[in-house]
Formats: structure tokens, sequence, C-alpha cells
């Protein structure tokens, strides 16, 4: 089986595993992009995960304007369209909020932090193939969260009992996900991925790293990220 095969195998596996979850409020709807918009997540693994990776970055689950609609981790809707060249038809989850719904292609909202990931890689690498050569993007989990008023829900806030079960099966799935592309560096968006990454990694053969997230609700993300990303990632001698 070839890389982006092994791959597509993984995440078809991560979607129906945790399809058989429940959440308790204040959870209340659930979105898996890995059913609904599995065409456009396939197209992206069969394009970019189909060779070994030196740089995996992890990012913590989908944004509601980004992976929500394109199927594709940090998936601001002009990058995945225009700079990675993907684009298919894009379902619906069974339980859609109506403050919260999923139009793919046709969503007018951006994403900033998938435009802010993508743009950094676009401006550095220039084309997406250069930048795939040696780097791939994936996401820990594959799930959207919300509350009935629609206010976006971290994993990290789900319920102990819930992230412990949400966590195994994610953690499995990383592994795997190392296993298949055997990166040299893994590089977490954000502290939490770092922290998954550290657990789930113990032992592997594999160094773990952390780059500020590019989420507009920080901060320091909205002072020069693309800098501040670039100054890191030189520091841990992964570029130049």
């Amino acid at each position: 089986m070839n890389v982006s095969n092994e791959l597509k195998t993984a995440a078809r596996t991560l979607s129906r595993e945790v399809s058989g979850l429940t959440f308790s409020s204040p959870t209340a709807r659930v979105y898996n992009p890995l059913e609904y918009a599995w065409e456009c997540h396939a197209l992206y693994l069969e394009k970019y995960g189909n060779s070994t990776k030196r740089v995996v970055f992890l990012g913590m689950n989908p944004g509601p304007w980004g992976m929500a609609q394109t199927g594709v981790p940090f998936g601001e809707i002009e990058a995945v369209r225009e700079w990675l060249g993907i684009e298919a038809p894009v379902g619906k989850p069974g339980n859609e909020h109506p403050k919260r719904r999923v139009e793919g292609f046709r969503c007018s909202r951006s994403e900033v932090s998938g435009r802010r990931l993508w743009g950094l890689f676009k401006e550095r690498f220039g084309t997406a193939d250069r930048f795939f050569k040696d780097h791939f993007v994936a996401n820990y989990c594959p799930l959207v969260f919300m509350e009935e008023s629609s206010r976006n829900r971290t994993p990290d806030k789900l319920k102990a009992d819930e992230r412990r079960r949400l966590f195994e099966i994610c953690d499995n799935h990383l592994r795997e996900v190392v296993r298949v592309l055997a990166p040299g560096w893994l590089i977490g968006v954000g502290r939490f991925t770092r922290e998954r990454a550290e657990q789930a990694l113990e032992g592997l053969d594999v160094r773990i790293g952390r780059i500020l997230h590019p989420s507009p609700a920080s901060p320091a993300a909205n002072r020069d990220w693309a800098g501040t990303v670039t100054r890191r990632m030189t520091e841990l001698k992964i570029w130049d």
C-alpha cells in the first residue's frame, strides 16, 4: 500500500471511530468533515500525502469556516481552491446548526487561521508542491464541536470522560500518521497539540516542537504571526 492510501485508510478508521462517540451538554452539535467532505479530504491526501515528510504540522481540530467547509486542515477556502488546487462537492452534516451552515466552496466566510498559515507557506515556498515535498499539515481531532448557541467548543473544553475516549482514538491516529509519514519533526500549532503529541508519541523517534497558533483570538498572533513563526522554525533549525 502506498503512503497516501495508508493515510486514507487511517482517516477512514478515525472517522468511523469518532462517529461512534457521544457528547453531552453544553456540546449540542458535532460535525465530522471526514464524512460529508470526504471527497475533498481524500484529494488532499492523494495529492499531498503521497510521500514521507520531514516535518508535520499538527492543528487541533477543524474551524467552522475552514476544514468544516472544505475537508482540508486549516482549509481556508481561497487557499484550498487557488493554492492547493483542490475543489470537490461537499455534503452536509446530519445535525447542521442554522448559524453554522456548511456551504462548501460557496461559503463566503474566510478562516483567518487558515489564511495566515497557508499564506506563510505560500510566501516562503511559492508553490504547494515545493512546500509539500518535505512538509505536511494534519489535524489531531477531525470533529467540530459547538454549543446550542453555535459557539465553538474546542476538544480541550470537553468533559473529562469525553476527552479521554476521544483522545485515545486521536492518539492512535496520530501515531499511525507518524508511522506512515516518518517525519523527523512534529510541530504542534499551539500548546494543546504539542502537549498531545508529547503524550501520544512518547518513545517514538520524532522530535516535537511548537509554533504560535495563528488564531486572531490570540493577541500575540495579531502581531507579525508569520515573522514569529519563521523565527521559531529557524531557531529549531528546521528552516534555513
